[in-house]
């Protein structure tokens, strides 16, 4: 079953700010409305050990995420196999409102411009980027793709900027996502895309002793 987590958005009105992200190509509009869910837990109840986030960090933002999952058929070794080459989601609150946009870009603080999973948000534009360190994964739904701890490697958007103190975020109550069991078998299937619908909670923390 299922367990929902609340938003708990800060009221602070952000200025705008810049943030060299390179928008997604195909971004996804989906229009959704969901309910308002009051007096939920925010982390939920069943989060595996070793994908739990400690104190001095706490949530301070949530969102509901729906989009796909995106493969390319590629070579890998003797066979050929899916290997996903972004996420492309849009992540909204409890109340039905956009809040970020989803997907992979280049780490602007890394000199080797690493490809890295990427959060920005719909108002001020502040963003994240972060890595999954191995082992920060667990399969909570076999038909699912994994729940994950990701370690934030940098933000933009300045000290007023929503994201740009983040320091983890989680990724929770997955659903769908897997990549395809079948379609990549052959070298003539190589280059061939698949983009697979799914959902999920992204838990979004900060470190509450960084008073910057």
């Amino acid at each position: 079953m299922k367990t929902w987590i609340t938003s708990e958005i800060r009221n602070t009105r952000p200025r705008p700010a810049r943030a060299g992200v390179m928008a997604a190509t195909l971004l996804i509009t989906v229009a959704v409305t969901q309910p308002a869910l009051a007096h939920k837990p925010v982390v939920p109840s069943n989060l595996p050990d070793n994908i739990e986030v400690l104190p001095p960090n706490r949530p301070f933002l949530v969102g509901h995420a729906i989009g796909t999952q995106n493969y390319v058929c590629l070579p890998s070794g003797t066979e050929f196999k899916f290997k996903l080459f972004t996420p492309q989601a849009t992540l909204f609150d409890d109340a039905g409102r956009q809040i970020t946009t989803h997907f992979f870009s280049p780490d602007p603080d890394d000199p080797l411009g690493t490809i890295r999973a990427t959060w920005q948000h719909s108002r001020d534009t502040s963003a994240v980027w972060g890595k999954v360190v191995t082992g920060d994964n667990a399969t909570v739904d076999k038909t699912a793709i994994d729940w994950l701890r990701v370690t934030v490697t940098t933000t933009e958007g300045g000290p007023r900027g929503v994201l740009a103190r983040t320091t983890f975020i989680q990724r929770v109550n997955t659903t769908g996502g897997l990549a395809p069991a079948t379609g990549c078998s052959s070298a003539a299937d190589v280059g061939k895309s698949a983009f697979v619908p799914y959902t999920a909670d992204y838990i979004f923390y900060a470190d509450r002793t960084d008073h910057r």
